[in-house]
Formats: C-alpha cells, structure tokens, sequence
C-alpha cells in the first residue's frame, strides 16, 4: 500500500496555488466555488484477509454511493497505524475505527466521530480476553505468575482489545510488562493469535469476544479449540470517523444513510440487517467524539500503574494528576 506524495514540481505548484488563494480571487475574477467531490474512500481493517472482507462490506458501501450520490471507494489496511495515517493525509475521508484508533484519529487526523456500530448481540460492547488451547492448565495465576515460562500472542500496538484494555486492566494493575514476564511475546492480529492458541503455536494470547464469537458461526471446530481465562470490562465498540474537512452536506447524508439503514419493518430493512449481521453489527447510532472518553481514561489509568510500580514520585504525580484531568472533562460533559 503506498501513500501518494506530490512530486517536487507538483508541491512547488500547490504552494503556490495555497499562496494565491490566501490572497482572494485575482482582479476580474470571480472566486470559484470548490468542485462537488465524486469519490470518497472508506477505510477499513483487513488485518484478517482482505478477500474475506471486501465481500462483507461491498454491500454497504455500494448501497452508501447510492444514497449520498457519491463513489464510495473501500481503503484496505493491514494495520491500525496505517488507517490513522491514511485519514491524516486525507488519502481517505471515512473509515470503520476500533475505539483506540478512533481517538488516535481525532487527535492525529482531523477528524471527528460520526456515529458508532454496536457488536451484534450486545448493547454494553464487546470484551477483551486472554484465551489459552482448550484443556490446558494454564490459568490466570499462572500467566499473573510470569517466569518466562509461556509464550504470548498479544495484539496491534493500537489495538483496543489486543493491548490496552488487558495492559489497564490486567498487566499494569499488576505490575506486569508482557516483554519480561513471558518467554515470547508477539505481536498479531485477533485471528491469527486465536489460530496460534487453536494450533498450540502460542500458549496464550489477547484477543476479543467479537472474534471467538465470529469463529464460532463460521469455524466452529477453531473456536472450539480455545477457552477464555480472562475477560475485561465492555469496551466502547467500533464508530465511524470523518475528516472534519469533509465537505458539510456529504458529511450529514453519510450520517442520515447510516442512522437509517437497517432500521425499521418490512423486507428491505430485514436484508439490511442481514448484511449488518454478517459484520457482526446492530444498526447505527449517533455519537461523538465524548464517546471515546473511556478509552481516554483508560490510557490515562494504564499510564497511571505503570508510574506506580516506579519509584519516581514526580511521575506519579503528574500521571495521577492526567487521570483527575480526564475524570473531571468526562464529569464536565455529563452534567452538560
């Protein structure tokens, strides 16, 4: 996957192209309104295999170009660092987000929080979880325990479930950094570390209820092969980002598509939810960029351990003191 550069010539001529538009509209000229954008690209994970996914989501980009009278173009990455800066260079304007890279989007992409998709079969979001090959004797004492003893699949560096809910919640809480208390640590995606475990590749392994439940409907006999020892709290499901350059009108007739499809009575909004089933989504739903402020919290209190487990008092204070500045925005907004 590539990410287009202008070359030396074409960046001399938007420069100055940026220069004279600071300036207005030359004399006897008009100032030209934008022209109407024909394409978009959506951007989407395809950590897993991109073939499988592309069918998965055609459907609902297909019927999205037709409702907002637009080209919705599919952007595949295969990895979460390469979705946040394909948006922050605006080779994409929308995209399918987890929580954790929702926010890094908002922070690094100029973009904002359209909407969200709660997990097919939950209303509270899906969980974090470490799973281990069905019938093994390793429990959670034994991963808490370290030693070097076991290998560890753990997930994307920006991933919600595969890193920063079970470092908040398991391994900072306990002191523990994953790199010094197992024999080997790598570093994959959900499926692949579920595989890993399924196949006695990996000992343990992060992953997330969405996955296991995934594999259940369509590879029973892998899901059967791994039990979970651990699971963290609901976690805020996946959202829909835009670039916040993104022109207004377009914006609000993605959103009225989204906030409409599969909502309803009647055959046509039934084969919507069809095709919301088979990504493992209930039907759309408002939100913005407050709703990440778990996730916020989250990073804040995971940094928060980690200083704890240090003996240096002056980072202890300032992390304490970003937790508090997270909880009092998070009260701040709730009473608005």
């Amino acid at each position: 996957m590539k990410i287009g550069v202008l070359s030396g010539f074409g960046a001399v001529a938007v420069a100055i192209g940026l220069s004279l538009n600071g300036c207005g509209p030359l004399a006897g000229q008009s100032k030209q309104a934008a022209a109407p954008v024909r394409e978009i690209a959506f951007s989407i994970l395809s950590a897993e295999n991109q073939a499988t996914t592309e069918p998965q989501w055609a459907p609902l980009l297909s019927e999205m170009s037709r409702a907002t009278g637009v080209n919705v173009r599919p952007f595949f990455a295969s990895n979460y660092t390469a979705l946040i800066e394909a948006m922050r260079a605006d080779q994409v304007q929308v995209g399918w987000f987890s929580a954790l890279t929702a926010l890094q989007a908002v922070n690094r992409s100029n973009a904002d929080v359209l909407g969200r998709f709660p997990d097919a079969g939950s209303d509270v979001g899906y969980r974090s979880i470490l799973i281990v090959h069905r019938g093994s004797t390793i429990g959670l004492r034994e991963v808490l325990a370290c030693g070097r003893r076991h290998s560890f699949g753990i997930g994307d560096a920006q991933s919600t479930s595969g890193t920063l809910a079970p470092m908040t919640y398991l391994f900072s809480p306990n002191g523990i950094t994953p790199a010094t208390c197992f024999s080997v640590v790598r570093s994959a995606s959900h499926q692949a570390n579920l595989f890993a475990v399924a196949n006695g590749v990996i000992d343990i392994a992060t992953s997330n209820s969405i996955e296991v439940s995934r594999a259940a409907r369509e590879n029973p006999a892998l899901a059967a092969g791994v039990q979970t020892i651990w699971q963290s709290p609901p976690l805020p499901s996946s959202s829909i980002v835009v670039r916040r350059d993104l022109d207004p009108a377009l914006r609000e007739r993605i959103r009225t598509f989204l906030m409409a499809y599969g909502t309803g009575q009647g055959p046509e909004a039934e084969r919507q939810r069809r095709i919301l089933q088979n990504l493992s989504f209930q039907p759309f739903r408002a939100a913005d960029n407050h709703y990440l402020d778990p996730v916020r919290l989250m990073q804040a209190s995971a940094a928060l351990s980690q200083a704890e487990h240090g003996s240096d008092a002056a980072a202890i204070a300032q992390a304490r003191a970003a937790v508090d500045a997270v909880r009092r925005e998070i009260a701040a907004h709730g009473e608005t």
